[in-house]
């Protein structure tokens, strides 16, 4: 089993969930992180450390998708394991639905 970032993240990258991984293994895109479902040790730290509540385990039904996108981009994005300052404009998008196939870049964030 391994945790995934879900469309909940998109626009929002409160991103609380890298400060407490023991594993490092969150990856960042432009406007999402995403998990690396091979590096992630199913400890679920990260979990309720989500404000947007984005990251499930994949053991709950209907999240293929999400582990498809969370190995796709982890191969992808820069790894990052320091929390960065958080959009200005975050909460804005907090609780909107479908944001990935309206909102999402698959273009890779800064990393560390």
């Amino acid at each position: 089993m391994t945790y995934v970032v879900t469309d909940a993240c998109v626009r929002c990258k409160y991103m609380d969930c890298v400060e407490v991984c023991p594993v490092d293994c969150f990856y960042e895109g432009e406007n999402m992180l995403v998990i690396n479902p091979n590096e992630c040790i199913d400890c679920g730290v990260c979990e309720p450390e989500c404000p947007a509540e984005a990251i499930l385990p994949d053991t709950e039904s209907g999240l293929e998708k999400w582990l498809e996108v969370n190995s796709k981009f982890s191969a992808e994005w820069p790894n990052i394991t320091v929390k960065k300052e958080t959009p200005a404009d975050a909460d804005e998008y907090k609780g909107v639905e479908n944001k990935f196939e309206t909102l999402f870049s698959p273009e890779p964030g800064a990393g560390d």
